[in-house]
């Protein structure tokens, strides 16, 4: 039973019982008095009538009965009899009707029992008879009956109106404690709230202890967070241009070309800075930092507003930009070429001779080294050219080049035709169990034409407003999988569905007629989005949670420095980006940053789980660093070791 029910029913218990208490007090005190004045009444009106009849001459019988029915004609007597001395009746006169002022109920519930009043007859000096008179009670039941009534609607009037009263203060000290309850609630999903302090003296001082709690919880994530961040900074990006460095940069570009979400096409760009031992002499080292300094500049404004896109410092004077669904080599390294000498080249006079600028281009799947390879021999072809120059290999990717409005119109009747299905692959818990079958996104764009992943045809869905769409489609998939399997279903949902109010109300609708679905389905937002929308991710989780689903965030990781922000999400779980799984077996750094990372979320009760596991070895280095669960590659090839946390 809650508290409100048990303090309404304590109110009401105790007002019934102080009421009855009153109410019998009263009764009985009231006819206590009445049976008094009754009494009291019938020995005055026995006596007044006894000193009358004695008064007659000759007691004549006719004249004595005569006196006696006057007297009870009246109508203010129940009975009034008169014996002899002897106790034989001489006359009786009695009331005989019942009393309709008051109900039968009452009359039984509480009878008016009087002594009768009594007197003796004198006939000179001898005694006549004995006189007894009882004085009819029916008034005295009919004032004690109405004045009970009148007390029972005073009660129900002053009863209703503390009930209104004691509704408006319960509902006062209720909503307090339902602020603590739901706080106390958020903390159990791992949302930390904070709520206003009630006027109850009482509850002030749990809230304001609650409050505090929360606010010394926040404080050590955020500390462990920066401590984290600064570790990850520390190992995978270059101290001097704030830039990832080589190892990261590789992992980012592996996830990039190959996988299921890597784009169709792409561009690989190589900038390799010359004559610095010149400009360390001439300008200093500090000098020579600031040159670097804006190239790392140059590269990350590259990359403003473009997904997927990574600058990096590849080594000491060579830096390096992968650039997922750019279309032109050539236009790119014109780009590059033209920013560095309007910024670099203007900004340094004496310098004319700076850099290089070597760019390839890729299709999905290609091998890493030979892309790698083919930026490299573009650079020294630009090298071969001289000073401030840049060179392109145009990419052979076998696709044949669609422009934007044939994209926008093929990715519409692909929706309008439902030819959308979803690839599903394991996520498995290293007790060896499957967590869930994570979905991803497959569209026919031509009418019997092959299945295209989500990296051919995603970015463009983005550009022309489509993600809604699809979004509900892949749900609406997802949920008729999970009425014909037991299994949990994980599916994405794209940054655009979850900023939208109107696109998030179509969502959570669609999942509302499904509510034991929804208990096996996982929802998942992209790190970017997640931190973009954080007002309407925050928004959606907490009526998602309502319904039963768990929410994550997927490609978690680069952000890292900014996980203070989702700590009133009431997240399940965390995928972290492949570019820090990668020969992790191998990487000090990232163990430790990711053996922290873990300890972290399991600390708020959030599930951490590896994406793009290539590799044995990784594996056994993930399960041993505290990781739950993996997917990738290698999941379904290697047997997975349990870790530490679930032994």
């Amino acid at each position: 039973m809650s508290l409100f029910k048990q303090l309404w029913l304590t109110v009401i218990v105790m007002t019934l019982v102080v009421f009855s208490g009153s109410f019998l007090l009263s009764v009985l005190t009231a006819k206590n008095f009445l049976t008094q004045q009754l009494y009291l009444k019938n020995v005055d009106n026995a006596t007044s009538l006894a000193l009358s009849i004695s008064q007659l001459p000759d007691k004549d019988p006719v004249l004595v009965e005569l006196m006696i029915s006057s007297q009870f004609d009246i109508g203010h007597y129940e009975e009034i009899t008169l014996t002899d001395p002897n106790h034989h009746i001489l006359v009786q006169r009695r009331y005989t009707e019942g009393d309709p002022e008051a109900p039968s109920w009452f009359v039984r519930l509480f009878p008016l029992h009087t002594e009768p009043g009594i007197a003796q007859i004198q006939d000179g000096w001898k005694q006549y008879g004995t006189l007894q008179v009882i004085s009819h009670s029916r008034f005295a039941r009919h004032e004690l009956w109405k004045s009970t009534r009148d007390l029972m609607l005073w009660f129900l009037v002053i009863g209703a109106g503390a009930g209104v009263l004691g509704t408006v203060v319960l509902r006062s000290i209720a909503r307090a404690l339902d602020h603590v309850a739901g706080q106390a609630q958020a903390l159990t999903e791992r949302r930390f709230i904070t709520v206003e302090e009630p006027k109850t003296p009482e509850l002030r001082t749990v809230v304001r202890a609650m409050n505090d709690m929360v606010e010394r919880l926040k404080v050590m994530f955020a500390q462990e967070a920066s401590r984290l961040e600064s570790l990850r900074r520390r190992v995978n990006h270059d101290c001097v241009t704030g830039l990832p460095n080589r190892e990261f940069f590789i992992s980012h570009l592996l996830k990039g070309i190959k996988g299921e979400e890597s784009a169709g096409r792409g561009v690989l760009a190589f900038i390799r800075m010359k004559n610095m031992d010149d400009a360390n002499r001439r300008l200093g080292h500090a000098g020579a930092d600031r040159i670097l300094i804006g190239v790392a500049g140059i590269l990350n404004q590259a990359c403003d507003d473009r997904n997927g896109w990574m600058p990096a410092r590849i080594r000491a004077l060579d830096f390096a930009l992968f650039a997922p669904h750019a279309k032109d080599p050539g236009e790119l390294a014109e780009q590059l070429s033209r920013d560095m000498s309007s910024h670099i080249i203007a900004g340094h006079p004496g310098t004319e001779s700076l850099f290089n600028v070597g760019v390839a281009g890729f299709k999905r799947n290609d091998d890493a080294g030979i892309l790698l390879a083919a930026a490299d021999n573009a650079l020294a072809v630009a090298e071969y050219k001289g000073g401030n120059t840049w060179y392109a290999f145009e990419q052979a990717s076998g696709i044949q080049p669609v422009s934007s409005e044939t994209w926008q119109s093929r990715i519409a009747e692909a929706l309008s035709a439902k030819r959308v299905k979803l690839a599903r692959f394991p996520v498995r818990a290293f007790s060896g169990s499957i967590l869930h079958m994570e979905s991803a996104a497959r569209l026919q764009s031509e009418l019997n034409g092959p299945w295209l992943c989500a990296g051919d045809f995603m970015h463009m869905a983005v550009r022309f407003r489509l993600m809604v769409p699809l979004d509900l489609q892949v749900i609406r998939l997802a949920l008729d999988e999970l009425a014909s399997e037991n299994i949990d279903i994980a599916v994405n949902l794209s940054a655009i569905t979850v900023s939208n109010w109107q696109s998030r109300s179509q969502l959570v609708e669609v999942l509302k007629k499904h509510p034991e679905r929804c208990r096996r389905l996982w929802l998942e937002i992209p790190e970017t989005g997640a931190f973009q929308e954080m007002e309407a991710v925050r928004d959606l989780s907490n009526i998602l949670k309502g319904l039963g689903c768990r929410i994550g965030i997927e490609h978690f990781g680069l952000r890292f420095g900014e996980i203070a922000k989702l700590t009133d999400l009431a997240l399940d779980y965390l995928k972290v980006d492949a570019g820090f799984i990668r020969d992790i077996h191998q990487s000090r750094g990232n163990q430790e940053f990711l053996k922290g990372l873990c300890r972290m979320a399991h600390g708020i009760g959030i599930t951490v789980i590896a994406e793009g596991v290539r590799s044995a070895e990784e594996l056994n280095a993930l399960s041993d660093l505290g990781f739950d669960g993996a997917t990738g590659p290698a999941v379904s090839m290697a047997p997975m070791k349990p870790s530490h946390q679930n032994l």
